[in-house]
């Protein structure tokens, strides 16, 4: 994978959804001893998963619409509880958003596998408190490759 869109990845903030209100976290932390010290959402496995832009390829609104609202659906069916997430760039001019859905406990084959078919570069996985980058585009690494992150609590 090109190492600027890796750490674009990396730098990518997440605003998630907690009882609390959003929890913004992005992946390029220091390292977590502890992960009792993260916040509850952290430490529980969940997935980010998005059809936005297949392959960086930017679509029309509509499209990118659709298809999100397609993976949305599957998920429901699939017995999933999803809940809207975004991710950003921090950069203060930048105004890319990408809308993505926030999968409680969803297993990592699956979560690739939803990656694959919606032809996502990458997925986000959360498990026991440690981020991963999980490559689902063949293109770019092997597939199922991981990036290990570190969560970074943003303000």
């Amino acid at each position: 994978m090109d190492n600027n869109l890796l750490r674009h990845y990396l730098a990518t903030v997440y605003e998630l959804p907690t009882a609390n209100g959003p929890l913004r976290v992005s992946l390029d932390g220091d390292t977590v001893t502890d992960p009792s010290t993260l916040p509850d959402l952290l430490t529980k496995p969940f997935t980010v998963l998005t059809a936005f832009n297949p392959r960086s390829m930017l679509l029309p609104r509509k499209v990118n619409e659709g298809r999100h609202s397609v993976l949305r659906d599957l998920l429901i069916l699939g017995c999933y509880r999803v809940e809207a997430c975004v991710g950003y760039e921090e950069d203060p001019d930048s105004t890319w958003r990408e809308p993505a859905w926030l999968v409680h406990g969803m297993d990592r084959d699956e979560a690739v596998a939803f990656g694959r078919v919606f032809r996502q570069n990458t997925i986000l996985v959360c498990h026991a408190g440690r981020p991963e980058l999980l490559v689902t585009d063949p293109t770019c690494d092997d597939v199922g490759r991981a990036i290990v992150g570190n969560w970074r609590i943003r303000g």
